[in-house]
């Protein structure tokens, strides 16, 4: 009964009412609280806390990984290498580019693409089982996903040193295929030549010792090889 008349008082009374509202809601509870037990300095500094803890970012190197690829600008516009870049999986090839891309502009190579290549569908048809299904078939489809990327102005060295970088830190399913063009200055096919002769004289001495009979060498040695003592005794009795 007295619980009945205590509800039945606060009906009626405008305060009990308006006490049980701002008892039951947390924020004003909150609020109340922090005005009374605060003073001015500690809320200034819980102010600047709560601010500077808005304002944190994430280090540049993390928060690149968000963003777009960063680009270095071409001065002539000269193709330096094609890589191509192949994989079953459209996940794959997607990362790997991205993870080109990032490599080219640590490395101060202006990057182009990725390009979209059409893609590759194989298909084969063969037979479902080897006894009671031999005579259905079945087919099986493959599609190969493949990007381009061209770097221009590059430095021989540094598109050696990132495509080996590539290289190292390839990722599965991934296939490279890289085109590289070097220029070089007039009479080049001259210095080739002479570098071939010059290879090929110093492995002569190697590459008699990889074949089964031992070579003769000049015209002169083959003279005194059919001259010397044992020729002729083996020549005398096949007579």
């Amino acid at each position: 009964m007295g619980g009945i008349r205590f509800l039945q008082m606060m009906r009626h009374t405008g305060r009990p009412r308006t006490a049980l509202t701002a008892l039951g809601s947390p924020r004003n509870i909150g609020t109340t609280a922090s005005v009374q037990t605060t003073d001015p300095e500690t809320a200034v500094a819980a102010t600047q806390v709560d601010s500077d803890a808005t304002e944190l970012r994430f280090p540049r190197s993390v928060q690149a990984l968000y963003l777009k690829p960063l680009r270095r600008e071409a001065e002539y516009g000269i193709p330096s290498c094609d890589l191509q870049l192949r994989s079953y999986s459209l996940r794959n090839v997607e990362f790997f580019s991205d993870f080109a891309l990032r490599a080219a502009y640590y490395l101060k190579l202006p990057a182009f693409g990725p390009i979209s290549l059409p893609r590759i569908t194989e298909r084969w048809t063969v037979p479902r089982s080897s006894f009671i299904f031999k005579k259905s078939q079945e087919n099986f489809e493959r599609i190969t996903v493949r990007r381009l990327i061209q770097i221009r102005d590059g430095n021989p060295e540094t598109v050696q040193l990132w495509l080996a970088f590539l290289q190292k830190h390839a990722y599965y399913g991934i296939g490279m295929k890289a085109n590289v063009w070097e220029f070089s200055s007039m009479g080049v096919g001259k210095s080739i030549m002479v570098t071939t002769e010059a290879t090929s004289s110093s492995l002569t001495p190697t590459w008699k010792h990889l074949v089964q009979h031992k070579s003769l060498g000049t015209m002169e040695k083959v003279e005194e090889l059919l001259r010397s003592q044992r020729f002729s005794a083996a020549r005398d009795d096949r007579k």
